[in-house]
């Protein structure tokens, strides 16, 4: 909209706008605003173009033929003692130290070396315009497939949620079964967990236990003969609940097939 003001030599439009953009540009975090801020640097660069364009400068035109003579003036030639014999120098007329003479007074001009450039131009990038289009419709599908897709997670992360209680739930309840029939007799750990024909069934056996001892509705303890024993809590007080949580411990079993076999 201000396209005018901004190509007025006198105006300072475009630098401020260029200033408000670097700012705005701190905060950007999702994609379509970066795609604006991109948008706006098209038609920065556009404008700052044109501005460049209007610009008149009185600087002389460059004139190679003079360049050359003057250069090989500085370089020792003498063009009223030009002769046709070469007994001065392998370059002719040229003295013996011109070049060096030339290269010590280029030294002073020249702090590196000289960038890696293309003889024949960089690679001319231009995409046609049916393109631009279809590749327009392929991002607003993806963005579209990425919407839906945290919905999906959410909904597989709360069904396995729920899977894994109604599991662990239902293991408590048989394990207060076996318990409450024969309170008397300690129920072993592996005979509760392992299951004779499922080496993957015997595993998930075991993770649903865990839940059961981190949340303080089981025990894990050792029999005379130090092999674990199984057994549910028993909901009273305060003081018990205060010490079974103190007790309560973190360990790890290892069982690999063969063991488990």
């Amino acid at each position: 909209e201000n396209r005018e003001a901004m190509l007025n030599s006198k105006s300072n439009r475009l630098t401020e706008a260029l200033e408000e953009a670097n700012a705005l540009f701190d905060g950007v975090c999702r994609a379509r605003e970066a795609a604006l801020d991109a948008q706006f640097l098209v038609l920065a660069s556009n404008i700052g173009k044109e501005k460049a364009n209007e610009l008149h400068s009185e600087m002389s035109v460059f004139d190679s033929t003079a360049f050359a003579e003057d250069l090989l003036t500085f370089m020792g030639i003498n063009r009223t003692e030009e002769t046709d014999d070469s007994e001065d120098g392998p370059d002719g007329f040229l003295p013996r130290d011109a070049w060096k003479k030339m290269g010590e007074e280029a030294l002073k001009y020249f702090k590196r070396a000289p960038v890696f450039h293309y003889m024949l131009g960089s690679f001319k990038s231009e995409p046609p315009v049916p393109k631009q289009r279809i590749e327009r419709q392929k991002k607003a599908s993806r963005g579209k497939a990425e919407q839906a897709m945290p919905a999906q997670l959410k909904k597989m992360e709360e069904s396995h949620q729920e899977a894994t209680e109604k599991e662990v739930e239902r293991i408590l309840g048989i394990l207060q079964t076996y318990f409450e029939n024969d309170p008397n007799t300690p129920i072993s750990f592996f005979d509760f967990v392992i299951d004779p024909n499922s080496f993957a069934r015997t595993v998930e056996n075991m993770f649903h236990v865990s839940f059961l001892i981190r949340d303080g509705l089981a025990r894990i303890k050792l029999d005379e003969d130090e092999f674990p024993i199984i057994e549910p809590t028993k909901p009273s007080g305060g003081g018990e609940e205060e010490s079974g949580a103190g007790a309560r411990n973190q360990v790890i079993i290892r069982l690999d097939q063969r063991e488990w076999k």
